[in-house]
Order: C-alpha cells, then sequence, then structure tokens
C-alpha cells in the first residue's frame, strides 16, 4: 500500500503513534524517529553498581568461588541452623522468628546447590558442605554456637564437628536428622535398602516437581488419619524444592544416604538433644535418633509421639519451646 492509498483511519493513528512518540522522546530527551540513546545517558538510567542504601541478598563467597546465601536475624547468641533436603534456609523461618524474638540471633544458610546460593557442577558433598558452614561461621566470627541440623542438615552440623571441631559450639540439635548412617550394609543392618535411594535418584531425574509434590505427603504425614499437615505446608516444601539446582539436589542424595557419619557423632563434646518423631516415614527413627542418642556422650533424646519427619512445621509450637528450653538450659 502507498502512502497516498492510506485510508483517514489509518493517518489518524500514524499521527496519534507520533505524537505519544515525541511525548516520550521529549521525556528522554530523544530525537523523534529513534531511540538511540547516548552512552552518558545509558549510564544514568542503569548504574552498574545498586545506589546507597540498596538491599542486596547477603552472602559469602566460598574458596572455590560459590555463592552461599544466608539470612541473619536478630542479637544475642547465635543460633545456626542447617536445612533439609531439597529444602532452603526458608524451612526454619518459624524457628529463626520465635528465638530472635525472645533475644538470640539467628542465621540460616541455602546449602549450596538449593535455594539461593550457587549451583556448582562440583562439590555437592558433605566435606564441602560442612566446610561451607564453616566458611560462613568464620566469616561472621560465631562464637558460642548452638548448631540444629534436620534431617541432612543434621549430617551438615554433626560432619561440621567431626571436620572442625567444638571450640565454636556450645550445645548442637538433631531433629529428624540422618545420622549415623541410612543405608543398609553390614554394620547397619536396620537401614533402608540401597533400592529406596535409587529410586529416589529415579524420581528425582524423571520429573523432579511431580516427585517433590508426592514426596511432601509422607514427609509431613499428610497420609496419616490424623495429619496435622496442610496444603500450604506442602506447597512450600514444592516451592522451595524447585528453587534448587537438579545437579546439587540429586548428587546430595548420596550424601544424606550413605555417607556414615558415626565418628563425627563421636567427636561431639558438647551437650545434644536429639528430637525425632516415631512416625517418621522418610528417617525412621529406630536407625537413626534413637542410635545417635546413644552414640552421643552428651546427649537427650526426645520422642514426639505421631510425628512425622517435617515436625518442625506440624509440631512448630513444641519444637520451638523444645529448642528454647535447651538453649537456655
Amino acid at each position: 500500500m502507498s502512502i497516498d492509498d492510506r485510508s483517514p483511519d489509518t493517518d489518524l493513528a500514524r499521527r496519534q503513534f507520533l505524537g505519544q512518540l515525541a511525548t516520550v522522546s521529549a521525556a528522554l530527551a530523544l530525537p523523534v524517529g529513534g531511540l538511540a540513546m547516548p552512552t552518558s545517558s545509558l549510564g544514568a538510567m542503569a548504574p552498574s553498581q545498586p545506589p546507597h542504601g540498596h538491599p542486596t541478598m547477603s552472602t559469602i563467597t566460598t574458596k572455590d568461588g560459590t555463592q552461599i546465601y544466608y539470612k541473619d536475624w536478630g542479637q544475642g547468641q547465635p543460633v545456626v541452623f542447617s536445612h533439609g533436603w531439597p529444602l532452603t534456609a526458608d524451612a526454619w523461618d518459624a524457628q529463626m522468628l520465635f528465638l530472635s524474638s525472645h533475644g538470640y540471633r539467628t542465621i540460616a544458610h541455602d546449602r549450596r546447590g538449593h535455594g539461593r546460593s550457587g549451583q556448582p557442577w562440583n562439590g555437592n558433598d558433605m566435606d564441602t558442605y560442612a566446610d561451607d558452614l564453616a566458611a560462613l561461621i568464620e566469616k561472621l566470627d560465631l562464637k558460642n554456637i548452638v548448631l540444629v541440623g534436620h534431617s541432612t542438615g543434621g549430617g551438615e552440623v554433626a560432619h561440621y564437628i567431626g571436620r572442625h571441631g567444638n571450640s565454636r559450639v556450645a550445645k548442637i540439635v538433631l531433629i529428624g536428622a540422618v545420622p549415623p548412617v541410612m543405608v543398609k550394609g553390614t554394620n547397619n543392618p536396620g537401614g533402608l535398602p540401597i533400592e529406596v535411594f535409587e529410586d529416589i535418584r529415579a524420581k528425582t531425574l524423571a520429573d523432579r516437581s511431580q516427585f517433590f509434590k508426592d514426596l511432601s505427603g509422607p514427609f509431613f504425614g499428610a497420609n496419616r488419619p490424623d495429619t496435622k499437615a496442610t496444603q500450604g505446608m506442602r506447597d512450600s516444601f514444592w516451592l522451595q524444592g524447585m528453587l534448587g539446582s537438579l545437579k546439587g539436589q540429586y548428587d546430595c542424595i548420596k550424601q544424606f544416604s550413605e555417607v556414615d557419619y558415626t565418628p563425627d557423632l563421636k567427636k561431639i563434646e558438647v551437650p545434644a538433644l536429639v528430637i525425632h518423631g516415631d512416625d517418621d516415614q522418610i528417617v525412621p527413627i529406630d536407625d537413626s535418633g534413637r542410635l545417635s542418642a546413644k552414640i552421643i556422650k552428651h546427649a537427650t533424646l526426645k520422642v514426639y509421639p505421631g510425628a512425622p519427619h517435617g515436625l518442625t512445621a506440624t509440631h512448630q509450637e513444641q519444637v520451638n519451646k523444645d529448642l528454647l528450653d535447651f538453649i537456655r538450659s
């Protein structure tokens, strides 16, 4: 269509568009008909550094260059939390808010390959997880710490002590934790068969999203008639899981299932509280919590009747109270 063939409506629409463009161009100091901007203008509008006071995520950088995200709330004696698989630091929000409101400084990080932390190809192993935790503790210069670990995080805090000692730690809490070792073997006849963990690996690879939705059921005991699980808890589990790296989460399965934490538990010299639900369908109590409480020198076992693996959510008030009482004792 030539310019002379335009209908009055088309010509009106064109004039309206040019008028709007002129208005925008004037506001940006641009020539009509072109959107090219001088380099100085681009620099002014999109600074390479955030303006003064702009909030940024709290992170540390480990020796291999991986960024580890953490949250740091409140003031007082530090309580440091390590989360379970495949979750993030957000799994501890209820405990952090409660303890920070009672005069404690609470800190939780996203394990590498999980949540908002970096997603490296290498280093998704328990030695590195424990060293990342040590790097965070040393960066913040934390002392007299209460270490709290749930599930895989229980292995992480135990292995931290195994590799880095007790000098910065005042107390330790294991909640639904994987130690001493989950997989069945010659030295652990009551463990779960390796096929259980091979199935977890296969389902994580095949359809991670659906698997996390399915796993949230037994995790919170939603498949029990008297369940305290809510859809919100299950949705949060799925969301936290989907934030992570498939590679990191896949590698981590071996770490929570096959690593033997018995030597680490034997090195714990500080008072310990072991909390476990006796209806834990993910980490059965008889081959985990009960054994850990016997191996750790100064341990107290507290069993929650009928509680599932995700008891920090389903039994939030009880966990919060028990944590506070133990820290104050």
